[in-house]
């Protein structure tokens, strides 16, 4: 049986995520016991959202994938920013400078005046 700890990072293998390639990392536990999760990676745009999820699903290997055990980042709250601005501007026909500009704004960094 595995032990949920906060940094660690799954992949959802529900039937109807696969497709999506839905990645969560576990960013805290709750009082009742859940794991606050921070969905790092969906291909239908629900990047930088958070969902609770009981640990006996994360603990189940046909529910869950663990991909990373040890922390390789520290949650910043600069990453869960970027993360939504990222979601925010991704949709059809977004350009590099869309991602930019919403990483850019996120981050709270103005233009230069002259």
């Amino acid at each position: 049986m595995r032990t949920i700890r906060e940094q660690q990072l799954y992949r959802d293998l529900a039937v109807d995520m696969i497709q999506r390639d839905r990645r969560l990392r576990v960013t805290a536990i709750g009082p009742d016991g859940r794991a606050e999760c921070l969905v790092e990676h969906d291909l239908h745009g629900t990047t930088g959202r958070v969902v609770r999820i009981r640990p006996q699903a994360l603990r189940s290997p046909a529910k869950y994938e663990l991909l990373d055990e040890a922390p390789t980042l520290a949650i910043d709250p600069r990453y869960t920013a970027l993360l939504k601005a990222m979601n925010g501007a991704h949709r059809a026909g977004a350009t590099p400078r869309d991602y930019a500009q919403a990483a850019w704004d996120a981050l709270g960094y103005r233009e230069a005046t002259p």
